[in-house]
């Protein structure tokens, strides 16, 4: 279970990262820029510990799907992004796959 807890929090460095990214705006602001390459670092320091127990083709799958998934949730209610049919659609297609895996992979956390 701790794996699965680094996973989490390395998913919410990388949300944390890719939208202090936006904020950061080409890296020509400071501190955002600063948030980017600390929240980058830790998920994927985060996300190196998590793989020394669960398969990468796991563990790599729930990181970018869940923080694929957050990302545009977080677009659309702060950013004010708009997503059409076609992205709602793919978002909940990748947040069913990660879960298909979770559910009924037998290749979990050995």
């Amino acid at each position: 279970m701790k794996s699965y807890a680094y996973l989490l929090i390395a998913i919410i460095c990388e949300v944390l990262g890719t939208t202090a990214l936006k904020e950061s705006d080409g890296f020509s602001r400071l501190w955002p820029s600063i948030i980017v390459g600390l929240a980058y670092t830790a998920s994927f320091y985060l996300l190196s510990l998590t793989l020394k127990t669960i398969p990468t083709a796991v563990g790599y799958a729930i990181w970018s799907g869940a923080g694929t998934a957050l990302i545009s949730l977080i677009s659309w209610l702060y950013l004010g992004q708009a997503l059409d049919k076609a992205a709602i659609i793919g978002i909940f297609l990748i947040v069913s796959g990660v879960l298909v895996i979770n559910v009924f992979s037998k290749i979990g956390v050995h």
